[in-house]
């Protein structure tokens, strides 16, 4: 047990996150009083706010004996993007608990301090205020303590995306579809998916009621600009090839396919695809789709729930390439149960004889809605530094294939603190996946589960309009989702 006692401020969230880096699983107790601490760790810190410096300074014990001691002096001066004097101060007293829990911890962070999803953004907040190359890796660097090259990753990944984003345009939008039908929920999922032999039923009228929200905000968006459309789930095609037909002719009543700038149906399990699937598909202009595996090896996707061999991958894939898309992508998962260096070399040596236009490398993230969560302990599991080779595999992997990478985020108690990046041929790269991740542009969700967020330019910031997570409430409040998000988009 961790206990936490904090003097002079409140960043007990920011705090609490940190430590999850370095003590994953471990529970993490805050305390107004030391008296409460008995037996473990306790990390005692103070913020010092002087008019002439800001300082913060912690000391840490073990089972009552001071085992490190140490503080950040001048914090007011801390370098960071756009930084007011509280930003300041949380980045400050983050360094100071980075350096003292990587003194005692015995796992590596390579992202330094952060601990949210989007560590690009920092970059084009940076790019925004016209800093050089070498000033944004030093403030990634030294400020926010990244490994030099998560740093350079995300510096490169950042000049990438700004042609894709830039220039901002509160009037350009994209549009996410949500189809929250699987054959299996897998293991490692925390999705709000449903089982399409469950659920089957209902489709018809889920379909429907989609398709009255596709129409009433075309409705709402007559005068803007849409840019892309993700029609993600769940597995889309899960459900019939006549219902999802239904649903893209609906999105082209409303938004004409010459003005989407880029369409994507992630098919994902290969179990969901066949010949009238892909067929269906290709007829309505549906350039980019996803074939996702995980994982090559057949005893692993047994594992994780999946009803597919890898065999059955590679005969939809070369299926889907004589058909005619351009752009498929390809999902993989490192860190999966079992799993280790071989494992992935076998898995990587397969996809290279499919030559994918995208690869999307996940670290195993340990995910609240899951099974293996409750599970994991039935597991074998690799330690971080097991789980750093197989990423290493992956990035020779992606270099050797010609894939560079475009799009990167993180997740809470992902394995080995690592991340999650997206590599794609030159000019082969997925929009909408920058849009979504980089929070620069509007995206409008439709359907259950499904989060809207509109985006304001001028203060760079988002609001946030989510869709029940329900299939009964959606059907019946259909119209509710469509006028929470008019109210805001007004």
């Amino acid at each position: 047990m961790i206990y936490v006692n904090l003097v002079g401020h409140h960043f007990n969230y920011e705090i609490n996150e940190l430590i999850k880096v370095f003590f994953f699983g471990e529970e993490i107790v805050f305390i107004d009083n030391i008296d409460e601490y008995t037996i473990g760790i306790l990390v005692v810190n103070k913020l010092i706010d002087c008019s002439s410096n800001i300082e913060s300074c912690i000391w840490v014990y073990k089972d009552g004996n001071l085992i490190h001691q140490s503080s950040i002096k001048n914090i007011e001066k801390i370098k960071v993007d756009k930084g007011n004097i509280r930003k300041k101060i949380r980045i400050g007293i983050k360094q100071n608990f980075y350096e003292a829990l990587s003194n005692i911890a015995k796992v590596k962070a390579p992202w330094g301090i952060l601990t949210g999803i989007r560590p690009v953004k920092i970059v084009h907040n940076l790019l925004d205020e016209g800093l050089e190359d070498n000033e944004i890796l030093n403030i990634l660097t030294k400020e926010y303590k990244l490994y030099s090259q998560k740093a350079e990753l995300i510096l490169d990944i950042g000049k990438e995306q700004r042609q894709y984003l830039y220039p901002l345009d509160r009037d350009r939008f994209s549009l996410y579809i949500s189809i929250p039908f699987c054959p299996t929920r897998c293991l490692y999922c925390s999705f709000p998916s449903l089982s399409i032999k469950k659920y089957e039923h209902l489709v018809e009228d889920y379909v429907d009621k989609l398709i009255y929200e596709i129409n009433r905000i075309g409705e709402l968006m007559k005068n803007k600009t849409i840019s892309t459309v993700y029609i993600g789930g769940g597995t889309p095609s899960a459900i019939s090839p006549k219902y999802l037909e239904k649903i893209i002719q609906a999105i082209y009543k409303n938004f004409p396919r010459g003005s989407i700038q880029e369409l994507t149906v992630e098919a994902g399990r290969p179990d969901t695809i066949d010949i009238q699937m892909l067929k269906m598909l290709n007829r309505n202009n549906v350039e980019r789709i996803s074939i996702n595996p995980q994982t090559m090896n057949d005893s692993t996707l047994k594992l994780i729930g999946r009803q597919h061999s890898s065999q059955d991958i590679i005969k939809t894939y070369i299926m889907a390439g004589e058909i005619g898309f351009t752009v498929i992508n390809m999902d993989l998962i490192v860190g999966l149960p079992s799993e280790g260096v071989d494992d992935i070399k076998k898995t990587l040596n397969k996809i290279k004889e499919l030559d994918p236009e995208n690869l999307t490398v996940h670290t195993l993230s340990v995910k609240r809605g899951s099974k293996f969560i409750r599970t994991m302990d039935k597991y074998q599991v690799k330690d971080q530094n097991i789980i750093e080779k197989m990423l290493n595999e992956t990035k020779n992997f992606a270099v050797e294939m010609n894939l560079l990478p475009y799009y990167l985020y993180r997740q809470k108690q992902i394995m080995g603190n690592f991340e999650n990046i997206g590599y794609a041929k030159k000019g082969k790269e997925c929009i909408y996946n920058i849009k979504m991740m980089e929070e620069k542009e509007t995206i409008i969700g439709l359907g259950m589960g499904a989060v809207s967020k509109i985006y304001f330019p001028k203060e760079d910031r988002i609001k946030r309009v989510p869709n029940v997570k329900s299939l009964e409430e959606y059907l019946k409040r259909v119209e509710e989702m469509v006028e929470r998000k008019a109210r805001i988009l007004s």
